[in-house]
Order: structure tokens, then sequence, then C-alpha cells
């Protein structure tokens, strides 16, 4: 056997610790020799939960399996890890300190096979350096004080060529820009976080990475029949249900007023609102209430949510968040009040859809400027091409063109957590973010606005829900 030992002392609650360190796929963030990592088993971490590690060995990669054998929650985990050639046995215990602070004490110890333990004494040096550079790595993760998001020189470069811009919409663009993610160690512990569209694709994985976060989720979706599945699939995954479901068709703006009056009835201050739902309705169509349905849910929903939870979000002792999710359709699109609506003979999906998607993106950018004083960062994101149901079912000839590139849910909606929950993502605001870079609002020279097409947007809105109002009145 050849034991290792290090300690850390942190400057942050033993519980936030204890669940960083806990969710062994975090080793990617801050152990160099980790190149990828997975949970194998759902539900939350105890007990008998298994991770899946690919780790670096010299020009070669080794598979690991981690098994939990014991987890005392905010004082030990111990984990063994297996491969072909050895097994390791890790044993974490967390030890509360002065003024909040928590003492981490990290101890391995290597079985090795074949006898390799032999050759592997030879190595004790590099092993122990190896430890060591790894629990610095992860002192500086928990230590949470990232700097605010930058666009790097190359992605920058990317981005000046539509080709290699649509790139970065793929998965290989997605692994790519991992290579270079600070860890996102920040606990949600008393967050509250209204998020629609929650019941599939982008808004589901959203919901089941905020709640192992420990957010405080309350979750709007129009479907009532779902609410059960949702909240099942949820507790399997995290071991934990959202603590409001919202029933709402976003698409109809009475029941966006109903919505709000709700949240605001309750009270409860909101830290992150994301306004996820929407859909590409391939044919034409008028809700209920005599709108185009595209317009209506993708852009007459969010600017009317957001704007009556204003209340909600300002003048917290921290910066609360919004979250638009929008679309890289949007890149082939120019904002124009006048096409906003489209008629029927008129109408394409994913026109609507990319129009609608371009207006969220620059209301972002008003919004941002105006609630500044009122310690709200809104940024909006874009998750790249995924391969969520809303594509399976409005562009199955796109997915079959680009399945093999897409992004899974998880990994589109990533840039909508770190957006949620990264400490240092509330530094900037009125930015569109594609994999935790800015990223410009134009592609192309053609789609750029005028100012007075700007200020338009507003007066367009606030009129058409006026002339709403005013039907529903008569």
């Amino acid at each position: 056997m050849i034991p290792l030992y290090e300690a850390i002392e942190i400057a942050r609650p033993i519980e936030a610790c204890f669940r960083y360190v806990a969710d062994f796929r975090n080793t990617l963030e801050w152990d160099p020799t980790v190149l990828a990592a997975g949970k194998n088993t759902p539900g939350p971490v105890t007990p008998g939960t298994q991770f899946a590690l690919v780790c670096k060995a010299g020009p070669s990669k080794l598979s690991l399996t981690y098994e939990v054998i014991e987890y005392t929650p905010w004082q030990c985990l111990v984990l063994v890890g297996t491969c072909r050639w050895f097994s390791v046995r890790d044993t974490i215990t967390f030890e509360p300190r002065e003024n909040g602070a928590t003492r981490i004490h990290y101890r391995a110890e290597f079985q090795y096979r074949f006898g390799l333990e032999a050759i592997a004494r030879r190595q004790v040096a590099a092993l122990q350096e190896m430890g060591g550079t790894s629990i610095a790595r992860l002192a500086v993760a928990l230590e949470d004080e990232n700097p605010a998001p930058i666009t790097h020189k190359d992605t920058e470069c990317k981005d000046r060529r539509l080709t290699s811009a649509l790139a970065c919409f793929t998965r290989f663009g997605y692994l790519r820009g991992r290579q270079r993610w600070l860890p996102m160690s920040t606990d949600m512990t008393g967050k509250h976080v209204v998020l629609t569209g929650a019941s599939s694709g982008l808004g589901f994985a959203t919901a089941v990475a905020l709640l192992e976060a420990n957010a405080n989720l309350t979750l709007v979706i129009r479907d009532a029949t779902k609410v059960d599945s949702m909240q099942t699939s949820l507790e399997h995954q995290t071991g934990r249900r959202a603590g409001h479901v919202k029933l709402a068709d976003l698409s109809l703006l009475s029941e966006v007023e109903a919505l709000s009056a709700s949240l605001l009835a309750r009270g409860e201050p909101i830290d992150v609102l994301i306004n996820n739902a929407g859909a590409l309705f391939n044919h034409f169509g008028v809700t209920s209430e005599g709108l185009e349905q595209s317009i209506a849910l993708l852009l007459l929903s969010p600017w009317r949510l957001t704007e009556r939870l204003h209340p909600l979000l300002k003048d917290h002792s921290a910066t609360a968040r919004v979250i638009n999710v929008v679309s890289g359709g949007m890149y082939t699109q120019k904002l124009s009040c006048s096409t906003l609506t489209m008629s029927c003979d008129q109408y394409k999906g994913s026109v609507a859809y990319a129009r609608a998607k371009r207006a969220l993106a620059v209301l972002t950018e008003q919004w941002a400027e105006r609630w500044q004083p009122d310690n709200i960062a809104i940024n909006s994101m874009h998750p790249g091409w995924a391969d969520t149901p809303g594509v399976q079912d409005a562009l199955p000839l796109f997915r079959r063109i680009t399945r093999r590139v897409l992004r899974n849910a998880e990994e589109g909606a990533d840039t909508i957590v770190w957006l949620a929950r990264a400490r240092e993502a509330d530094q900037v605001s009125g930015k569109l973010f594609l994999d935790r870079e800015p990223r410009p609002t134009h592609l192309r020279k053609t789609t750029i606005e005028t100012p007075e097409e700007r200020r338009q947007l507003t007066v367009w809105l606030e009129k058409t829900f006026a002339e709403l109002s005013l039907t529903r009145e008569t």
C-alpha cells in the first residue's frame, strides 16, 4: 500500500464544501489528471453511488470506477476507485473551523496489482507532487473567486467567420470551450430560482443541475399531467423536488398575468429568473387571445413576465439575475417591429422563431441598461445545437443532418446553469453567452438593427399588450 495525505483550509461553510467534493464529477474541475467524469448511478450521492473517470497515465489513459463506500454528511466521505492495474481508497474528512471555515483532510491509499507496487514505490515523489497539485486546485475551486468572464482571442477569431462560428454551436464547440472553464463550486442554498419551460429538454436539465446545487426552485410548466412525472424524475435524479410548481400556458398573456400576480402575492424575492419556455411552431396559429402564437410565447410572454416580476428582483443584498434563452437562429434575422407578427400567407416557423429571439436579445440589452441601478444582471444565452424534444419535433430534417454533432440537453443547458449559479456571472450584464463566454449578437452586418428600431421595440410591445388588454375588456 502507498499512502498519500494532504490538507487544506477553506473559508467556506462545511456544507458547501462537502456537497462540492462529494460529487466526484467535479474532479474534472480540480484534478489535472482527469479527462472526463460522469455518474453511473441516478439519484443523489449516497453509499453505492458510482462515478466513472477517465484519467491520464503518462501517454495513455485509464478508466476508473469510483464507488461511495461511506457517506456521512458534513463529516466524512470514503470512495474506492478501481481499474485494471490498481485500486485506491480515498478518505475525505471535513472539520469545522472558527469563523465558518472548513478544514479538509484528504487521504489516498493505493493498492497495486500484478507486482506493480515495487515500480510505483519508485514513483512516490511524483505521486505526492500530483496529489499536492490536485488538492491545491481543489482549494482554488472551493475559494470560488473566479474573475469576470471574458471572450478569448481564439473565440473572437472564430466568430469573425460564419462557418467557424457555426461550428461552435456543435458538441465539438462545447468540448472545446469546456477545456478552459473555471470551476463552478458556488452553493445555491437559500437562492430562489423561477424557471419557465421546465418539464423537458433544456429546462429539465437546468432544473436537475440547480437542484443539485441546492437551489429552491419554482418551476413553470403548461401541462398539468406532467407535474407528477416531472417531480418524480427530479427526485429520482437528485433526491429533491421543486419547492413549487406553477401551471401556466405562457402563450396566453392572461395566464402570464395570473402567474405574475401569484408570485407577487407570495412575495418571495427572486434571485434568478430564467425565461426558457419556448416552441418552434411549423404551422401558423393564433392563440385564443388573437395573437400569432410564436410572438406571443417567445417574446411577449418573457417581456411581460420579467417586467411584472421586477419588484421581486430588485434591491437584493446580492445581485439578482435574469437569463433569457435565445437561439443561434436569431443570427439570420434583423430586428424589424413591422415584421415581428407574420400573417398566415407569410408565415415560416423557423423565421418567426428567429425574429422573436432576435427581439428578446435586444430587449435583454435594453433591460440591462435600464435596470443597472436596481442591482440586476440581465444576460441572454443560446445553447448551440442541442438535441432536445423541440428540435426532434419541429426540425426533423435538421436533426437528421446534424445529429452526429448535436449537444445533449445537459450540454446545451450548461451556460444557463452557469449564468444562474457561478459567482462571477453577475459581474456582466447585457451580454449574449455561448459556452460561458460573451459572444457577438450579430455575425453579419446585414442583421444589425438601427437605433430607431431598437427604440421602437418597447413601444411595439407596450402597444400590442395594451391592444390585447382593451380587447379583453370589451
